[in-house]
């Protein structure tokens, strides 16, 4: 099997120190491996994602030295893709509108946990308070053709009932380290979004799809989507999706031990250009080996 890896950013902000420690980590497996590094530009929200940040992205990863093997791929191309996937589930029940507002399911927990606490999925957000079975599958269908805000969500009993259970390939101690099967736990997330109005597929949907269109081999990302994985292995297995290897590696935190993001205003790499710092200064602080170890500086530190 031929070794493909991707990295997958946003296009709604500028890279930051986490972003430089899983692109070069991307690379420097596809190099080893001879294989192939590839980008996707996850454009899927459109309202925020921006050209003059997907280019400054590029450019970065150019000043890194770990350009992709080839033209990057865009989500937005991709919507077709999705609106068939969800037809494909729609078709065999494994999905439903459901018309809660955000205040709604929030009030909902509130009243459940005066009665003891609600449980909360692997991220820490309450599980999905409703039942599937609450309002019939009629009047839901009548509701969504009336034109009523809904989300689409996973029936997630019905789901993992029809496939049983679930493990995924996890690489130790580096990309290309040898794998190790990890029981999956999807029923731990409850019933999951997969398409909004205004996103035509959730994260956990597209990034199956995607990983699957652009033939991963090796999905490289961080530590935080570790669990998430659960609920990609079920949708894998539900849509006929090949099952790549996973490796999911260390976060770079700020100086309070929080993963580093661009709403929190961490440093980015174009800000670290501007003052002097080289490709090594980014490697040394993300704990990576130089290329060039003579060329390495000392630079701030990576708080934000």
């Amino acid at each position: 099997m031929s070794f493909v890896c991707r990295f997958a950013p946003s296009p709604n902000g500028p890279l930051h120190l986490g972003h430089a420690y899983s692109a070069l980590l991307n690379h420097r497996a596809a190099e080893k491996a001879g294989g192939r590094f590839l980008v996707r530009i996850e454009d899927i929200d459109t309202e925020r994602a921006r050209s003059e940040f997907e280019a400054g992205i590029l450019d970065d990863l150019d000043w890194l030295g770990c350009p992709p093997s080839e033209p990057p791929t865009r989500q937005s191309d991709n919507f077709s893709f999705y609106a068939a996937a969800l037809a494909k589930l729609e078709a065999e029940g494994l999905i439903y509108p459901a018309f809660e507002s955000r205040a709604e399911i929030s009030r909902a927990v509130i009243s459940r946990e005066l009665a003891g606490p609600w449980p909360r999925d692997p991220d820490g957000t309450p599980i999905y308070p409703f039942r599937r079975q609450e309002i019939p599958d009629e009047e839901r269908a009548r509701r969504r053709e009336a034109g009523e805000p809904h989300v689409l969500r996973l029936d997630m009993a019905r789901a993992v009932g029809l496939v049983g259970s679930l493990q995924w390939e996890e690489a130790q101690g580096n990309p290309l380290g040898r794998p190790a099967a990890v029981t999956a736990d999807p029923l731990a997330w409850g019933d999951v979004v997969l398409a909004r109005k205004d996103t035509p597929a959730s994260y956990h949907l597209a990034v199956v799809l995607d990983d699957a269109a652009q033939k991963i081999s090796h999905v490289v990302r961080g530590r935080d989507l570790f669990h998430a994985t659960s609920i990609h292995r079920l949708l894998q297995v539900l849509l006929g999706l090949p099952a790549p290897v996973y490796h999911h590696h260390r976060l770079i935190l700020d100086i309070d031990g929080r993963k580093l993001s661009k709403s929190s205003g961490a440093r980015s790499l174009a800000t670290f250009r501007t003052t002097g710092a080289l490709p090594d200064d980014i490697r040394r602080l993300i704990n990576l080996p130089p290329k060039n170890a003579r060329s390495a500086r000392q630079v701030e530190t990576p708080a934000s």
